[in-house]
């Protein structure tokens, strides 16, 4: 049987329009449940300004530390005073010994010590090595690097002024070169505050924006789930719309006109806000969007049929979340995950999300450097978008046939009825 263009333009036209009518009561039913509106707005605009604004320093300052001075010497006394000066290191404490010392950190007054051995400074002017010792409190990683980095910084600014002492030069350019013979200069690349703020918020932002569109899909479709499980799928509660692609299209469509205005605040409002290195062009960032938010949607829709109560979303997500900030290669190197991690990675369009956006708008990489990550975005959208029409299809056909059993056994107890009541006429 073959199909004239008008009925196939007719069959679109009805199609679009089953899909506006979803879209309306997929907003009604979002405007209406307080967990959607909290994950699809609230959160995504309240929550980056908070973890922004708490690593807004970008690096830890003046970190108190406890210093156990055996030496007592002239060179131990500077060390002490050029690590206290540092902008780092704040010297808060001298301990008698090192038990003292540790007693100091587990109280959490200290979060590390500096060991001066009595040897010290005989063993450095006597022309051995002197050694200093180092210990952090691990619990955080910024305070050790602080600690650690600032004994290392002065120890090698005393070495060079020892070397100038201990070389027997005539001329200042002499003991210059002496003390270091090759000049360097320290620049810290797609970072320039060296801080935690720019190199690991903007991955933090992407990731937020997959889970806020998951938890809030998983929300809906948990509370449509409640209050009928056989019809979790179609908010009209109508059997004209029982076509999985309208319905698809037009839940999609709704939550896209949502993240369309969360997705442009979270990758360019916040880091504008923040002064985050901001290298990417508006254009960039659009085509960059586009894929990764249809990917996060059917996603989420995926996962919103699979999780069968509605607080199972939330425990889920808060469970991956951590996970997938390690597996996108940016807290820890990429070429350091084993490679089972890595494919089970690409599961998520968060991972590509995230390595696009970080090297557009921090490294300043052109979007053809990301081409790679672009592509997969889109195989996410249209996999996802597949694995969600079936799904939806197949719940679809269960939910009719329960409603078919239904209306047979109602038939059957009517027509039971009907019959008893046949029986009691006869018999009066």
């Amino acid at each position: 049987m073959q199909c004239s263009p008008m009925s196939i333009f007719h069959n679109i036209y009805q199609g679009l329009l089953d899909a506006c009518y979803i879209l309306r009561k997929e907003l009604q039913l979002l405007v209406k449940d307080e967990g959607v509106i909290i994950f699809f707005i609230l959160v995504p605009l309240v929550y980056p300004l908070l973890y922004s604004w708490i690593y807004n320093n970008e690096v830890v300052r003046d970190v108190p530390v406890c210093v156990v001075d055996q030496s007592h010497s002239h060179l131990s006394r500077q060390f002490i005073r050029m690590c206290d000066a540092s902008p780092d290191v704040h010297v808060k404490y001298y301990a008698q010994d090192l038990d003292e010392a540790k007693s100091l950190v587990s109280r959490q007054l200290v979060k590390g010590i500096y060991l001066i051995p009595s040897d010290f400074e005989g063993d450095t002017y006597g022309l051995k090595q002197g050694v200093i010792s180092v210990y952090c409190d691990m619990s955080l990683m910024l305070t050790y690097k602080a600690i650690f980095q600032t004994a290392q910084v002065v120890s090698l600014e005393m070495g060079s002024q020892l070397k100038k002492k201990l070389g027997g030069h005539y001329t200042h350019r002499e003991e210059v070169v002496a003390a270091r013979p090759l000049e360097y200069e320290d620049v810290p690349i797609f970072s320039p505050s060296g801080g935690y703020g720019s190199s690991v918020i903007p991955a933090v932002l992407m990731l937020i924006l997959q889970q806020t569109l998951v938890l809030g899909i998983g929300l809906s479709a948990g509370t449509a789930r409640d209050e009928n499980p056989y019809r979790m799928l179609i908010p009209a509660g109508d059997s004209r719309y029982q076509d999985t692609l309208p319905i698809v299209l037009g839940k999609s469509m709704c939550y896209l006109m949502v993240f369309m205005v969360m997705g442009a605040w979270l990758t360019a409002g916040v880091p504008r806000l923040f002064h985050f290195p901001q290298l990417a062009t508006w254009q960039s960032l659009v085509q960059l969007m586009i894929p990764y938010t249809l990917a996060c949607i059917f996603y989420g829709m995926l996962v919103s049929c699979m999780v069968k109560y509605r607080e199972n979303v939330m425990l889920l997500v808060v469970f991956i979340s951590v996970p997938l900030l390690f597996l996108s290669g940016v807290s820890w190197p990429q070429n350091n995950i084993p490679s089972y991690w890595q494919g089970v990675s690409w599961l998520f369009p968060s991972t590509f999300g995230i390595r696009a956006y970080i090297r557009l708008n921090t490294m300043g990489a052109d979007f053809n450097d990301v081409l790679p990550e672009y592509h997969i975005l889109w195989i996410h959208a249209i996999v996802y978008f597949g694995l969600t029409l079936c799904v939806y299809r197949f719940q679809i056909y269960r939910a009719r046939k329960f409603a078919l059993e239904r209306l047979q056994f109602l038939k059957h107890n009517r027509e039971a009825r009907q019959t008893d009541k046949e029986k009691e006429a006869i018999t009066e």
